[in-house]
């Protein structure tokens, strides 16, 4: 009789896993077993995720081994329609009780507040863990994300490699089954090279110590990647440097190898005169190398390889690789050298071959706008436009450099390089760099202020064409990274605290675009793209939803001021008076919006004022009026709302002494007017009436 609980282990051995989708795979398989072993209520005590080159595989600790039983209980028709005048049943209900397998009389009848309802009760026994794995297993791998799933040979089943081997071990016994055309076994292989037989696993919980120890395979992916780690920073250390390691390669190096032996070589020192990111960018994007930094930030002469075998002979192993990165660098040196030999803005004229768009012309075109728009960013954060329009008009020129042709990722670098070169302006060449920050979430933004405008008018001009001709993002599709450029733009100017008028940036930008725009409205539809990124940003930042709404509804459209905004509002609600404000503004907000009042410039009549809360209350406004200027004015909205909170009780006994319906038009009106100008002094923050309590 099998235990309540045990142990299980899944493998499926596979051909050699693409490398930088391993770790995905692995957390997806991880993710798909839990979400069905969840969906069938079978507990577990934990699962542990492996993967190698040559497997996927999990440990399952303490898994119940049958589903509880439970008492199914399915709902039929109600009484009053299971039966007709002559108390026969209806169609209904024979349809229902053959839907549950039994007779009419085998159904029971249960008693609600809202009538008698026939239902069916069986007694449902749980099914067994090894009946329902099999089902499990083949959920879980549909729905791993392989964009291009193979056939191999006549075999059934499709998967992103040919798969050779399946584990399926549940305490010490194999559940019978078999998927992609293979049949469970408790045999597993070892070591492509060092082990290549197979290796009996005795039990789930042996399973990667036996591959250790028997097969020479690191099984534990994060395990194996520290290793790496460990092992190329203590070569590094030794070589008088430290590694340069990229958490991507570290990454794709863990996924090709089961056994890491790091290795270290060495290269002519003459490649020292190479930009060092082109030698890094050789070295890692073609033989998955870690380069090595001395003290001061100067690249060393030496690579560290990581092997996926323990060599007899490791001098041969690192021979072999110095062989490889000869021909390499040597490409790196003659790209180099046959670059300089024109200056950059020379190759102006090459971008007019490439087509950026087909509605949006050549990269040449964008170039000019870009300029254009760069120029005058420029000069309102007090940059210079004519560096800015340089500046645009060369940041693509190394595109049709031979090192970037080989290198891609190498763009706007070698740009920089070649600038410095030519003897351009050092922020000219600075910005060739910075117009492609950040390149990804978290990384550093522009500082020089050419390198700003031009960062921001590459990406609104983007942006803006895109959705000029009817091209913007849709569900996943984001073609030319336009959400990441709209997050770029808000970072940069939030967190370079710069007084731009986002709406202003984008009719420049649509005005350069004024031939080829095919869409109405397109800065309404940029802008509201623009608050969408900004929600997000916000909230990563640690605002609140209804925090943002609030201040969404008065619509800033300086990025900068919105997030200042915000900040108070977040503030603002910390006193003990904002519910009571915010239940005040919703209020008067709901009075003004049922009586289709619109007089948000509307004078107070101080004769029609009657009673004295109202009086107050007007008082109140009129003085807070005069108080508030100076704050709007230095942007001191947390000022500007601490001030407000002072009007709680004068709100309150308003309403609570004033009937503003009141049957003298005129009077009714003055107190629409008076309601008005106080909503008016908060909605110069925020709309705190979206706020929840």
């Amino acid at each position: 009789m099998r235990n309540e609980f045990e142990d299980l282990l899944i493998e499926l051995g596979t051909e050699e896993l693409p490398p930088k989708a391993l770790l995905t795979l692995s957390q997806a398989f991880h993710q798909g077993v839990e979400e069905g072993l969840n969906k069938a209520e079978l507990s577990f005590g934990s699962i542990t995720p492996y993967a190698t080159p040559r497997r996927l595989a999990l440990v399952i600790s303490k898994l119940q081994t049958q589903q509880a039983d439970m008492l199914v209980e399915r709902r039929g028709p109600a009484v009053t329609a299971a039966f007709d005048d002559d108390g026969n049943p209806t169609k209904a209900l024979q349809g229902f009780a053959r839907s549950c397998g039994v007779e009419v009389d085998d159904l029971e009848t249960m008693q609600t507040d809202k009538g008698a309802w026939l239902i069916f009760k069986q007694d449902k026994q749980g099914e067994q863990v090894t009946d329902l794995l099999p089902d499990i297993i083949q959920q879980a791998l549909n729905a791993l994300p392989i964009p291009k799933r193979m056939r191999w040979g006549a075999l059934p089943g499709e998967f992103v490699r040919p798969v050779h081997w399946l584990i399926t071990l549940l305490g010490d016994e194999v559940i019978p089954m078999s998927l992609l055309g293979v049949d469970a076994d408790r045999l597993t292989m070892g070591h492509r090279f060092h082990h290549p037989q197979a290796i009996r696993i005795s039990s789930p919980m042996t399973y990667a110590p036996q591959l250790e120890t028997e097969g020479h395979v690191m099984v534990d992916y994060q395990a194996r990647k520290n290793a790496i780690d460990g092992q190329v920073n203590e070569l590094a250390s030794s070589l008088g440097g430290a590694a340069i390691i990229n958490p991507e390669l570290l990454d794709e190096v863990t996924g090709l190898v089961e056994w890491p032996v790091a290795l270290a070589g060495n290269f002519d020192p003459r490649f020292l005169e190479l930009p060092a990111e082109a030698l890094i960018s050789s070295m890692e994007g073609h033989q998955k190398y870690f380069a090595v930094r001395a003290e001061n930030g100067d690249l060393l002469p030496h690579f560290i390889t990581v092997s996926n075998i323990a060599s007899q002979d490791p001098a041969e192993v690192i021979a072999g690789n110095e062989r490889v990165i000869l021909p390499r660098l040597s490409d790196a040196a003659f790209f180099w050298q046959t670059d300089r030999k024109q200056p950059l803005h020379a190759r102006q004229e090459q971008l007019k071959t490439i087509v950026f768009q087909n509605k949006l012309g050549t990269v040449f075109d964008k170039a000019q706008r870009v300029g254009s728009l760069a120029s005058v960013i420029a000069g309102k954060i007090n940059g210079d436009p004519k560096l800015a329009e340089r500046a645009a008009q060369l940041a693509k020129c190394d595109l049709v450099t031979e090192m970037v042709g080989e290198f891609p990722d190498l763009q706007g670098i070698m740009g920089r390089y070649y600038a410095v070169l030519d003897g351009e302006e050092p922020d000219v060449a600075e910005a060739l760099d910075e117009q492609y920050r950040p390149r990804f979430a978290g990384d550093n933004l522009p500082t020089t202020k050419t390198g700003i405008a031009v960062s921001l008018a590459e990406k609104l001009d983007t942006i803006v064409g895109l959705f000029g001709i009817g091209q913007p993002p849709t569900g996943v599709k984001d073609p030319f990274a336009l959400r990441r450029a709209a997050l770029g733009v808000l970072r940069i100017i939030i967190e370079n605290k710069l007084t731009l008028d986002l709406t202003e940036l984008v009719s420049s930008a649509a005005d350069n675009l004024n031939d080829v725009l095919t869409e109405k409205e397109v800065v309404g539809s940029v802008m509201q793209y623009f608050y969408d990124r900004l929600r997000g940003y916000a909230l990563d930042q640690g605002a609140k939803a209804d925090e943002y709404e609030s201040v969404l509804a008065v619509l800033p459209t300086q990025p900068l001021d919105f997030m200042q905004r915000l900040a108070a509002v977040a503030n603002f609600r910390t006193l003990e008076q904002a519910d009571a404000l915010a239940a005040g503004n919703k209020r008067i907000g709901n009075i003004l919006r049922k009586n289709d009042v619109e007089m948000q410039d509307a004078d107070i009549n101080v004769s029609l004022l009657e009673e004295v809360a109202e009086k107050a209350l007007a008082e109140k406004v009129s003085s807070a009026q005069l108080a508030l200027a100076p704050l709007y004015a230095e942007s001191d909205y947390a000022g500007v709302l601490s001030h407000l909170a002072t009007l709680r009780e004068t709100i309150d006994a308003f309403f609570e002494q004033v009937m503003v319906m009141s049957d003298d038009e005129a009077v009714k009106h003055n107190r629409f007017a008076l309601l008005n100008q106080t909503r008016a002094l908060f909605l110069g923050v925020a709309d705190i009436s979206c706020l929840q309590e």
